[in-house]
Formats: structure tokens, C-alpha cells, sequence
């Protein structure tokens, strides 16, 4: 490694997270046309899932041996599993993270872009925030959030409903947030309020 590549500093990191429905993804995708890396935390934990072989065998001795159906995660029995035993999902979530964090510290370090983006759902339940430099919420009205999640999961009001119950309130998020683009509005507005944003970042 020659004597520029050692001055070189770390990335600094984003925090990027919202609710379901919030436009989270939307956001993380605009940044990436933006020439900015983004991690896709949630995404990575459903294939870390598959290809950890130690993490494998954790997961069926806390879960059982249904939680693999021929070697592929099981996430539908997983997910029955856990859902009203808050206990039960610490654990999981317990052996899942550390997993996605290994592997976020290997992706920041192959990084070369002064500002590089995680995208979580779990940011600040998880005080992930305090390993960041700074954080930035999507956020959109609960109606239109549900509305957003019905049309893209064909999920109903009362499903959608739960799970924005289980997660922390919007108001508590907004709190914590360093930077926050309310997603009320279309797509035009959307990028807007991102290019705004990133005016802000730099």
C-alpha cells in the first residue's frame, strides 16, 4: 500500500432508515444513481442467513431444525415463530446481527467514496446510530404508509397496521434523526428532498 492510499480516511457513515412504507428503499436507490454506496442491511441479513454455515447451526438450535427447509431459511416458520415472543426474537436477532455487522465492516473497508450509506430498519431500536456519523429518517404520514404497503404486499390495514405497532414510534425516530426527508408527496418531490439533503451532507 503505497503512502496515499494510508492518508486516505475512512468513510464516514450514514445511518439510513424508515418505517414500513415510509420510501426508505426509494431514498437508498436515489442515492446509489447519486454515485453514493449504499449497504442494504436487511437484504444482506436475509442472504448472510443462507451462507453462514455457523450462524446455520445457531439459528435450528434456538429455532429448531424447520427453521431450514433444504438447507434454505425457512422465514415463514421463523417468522410465526417469533412473532408474539419478543424474548424469542431477541435471541434471533441477537445471532443475526453481529453476522450483518461483520460484513458491513468488510464492505465499508473496501469502500473509497467519503460517505458511504447502511440502510436499516432496526437503526435506532438497535442504537446502530451510535456507530454513525450522522443518521437520516424517511418518514411519510401512517395513512399513506399503509396505503403504500397494502399496494406493494398485498398485505391488509390490520397486518400492516401490527407491524408498525412493533416498531418505534415516528414521533421517537424524529427525535434521534440528524436529517429527515418526509416522503408525503410523489417521486419528483422525493428526489428533491434527497438532493437537498445531500446539499446538506456536504
Amino acid at each position: 500500500m503505497n503512502q496515499n492510499q494510508e492518508d486516505v480516511p475512512p468513510p464516514r457513515i450514514i445511518g439510513l432508515t424508515g418505517g414500513i412504507g415510509s420510501g426508505k428503499t426509494s431514498v437508498a436507490k436515489l442515492l446509489e444513481q447519486k454515485g453514493f454506496p449504499v449497504y442494504y442491511s436487511d437484504d444482506q441479513a436475509k442472504n448472510i442467513v443462507n451462507i453462514d454455515p455457523e450462524l446455520k447451526e445457531k439459528i435450528i438450535s434456538l429455532l429448531g431444525r424447520e427453521s431450514y427447509l433444504d438447507g434454505v431459511y425457512n422465514r415463514k416458520y421463523v417468522a410465526e415463530k417469533v412473532f408474539n415472543d419478543a424474548d424469542l426474537l431477541e435471541q434471533l436477532n441477537h445471532l443475526i446481527h453481529p453476522a450483518v455487522r461483520i460484513d458491513f465492516e468488510k464492505w465499508v473497508a473496501a469502500q473509497t467514496s467519503e460517505f458511504v450509506f447502511k440502510e436499516t430498519a432496526l437503526l435506532f431500536e438497535l442504537k446502530l446510530n451510535e456507530q454513525c456519523y450522522k443518521s437520516l429518517l424517511v418518514t411519510a404520514d401512517d395513512n399513506l404508509r399503509i396505503k403504500r404497503t397494502m399496494d406493494r404486499d398485498n398485505k391488509t390495514y390490520r397486518e400492516i397496521e401490527t407491524i408498525m405497532q412493533n416498531q418505534m414510534p415516528e414521533k421517537d425516530k424524529m427525535k434521534l434523526a440528524n436529517y429527515i426527508i418526509y416522503n408525503n408527496s410523489d417521486r419528483n418531490n422525493l428526489e428533491s428532498e434527497t438532493d437537498i439533503f445531500i446539499a446538506e451532507l456536504n
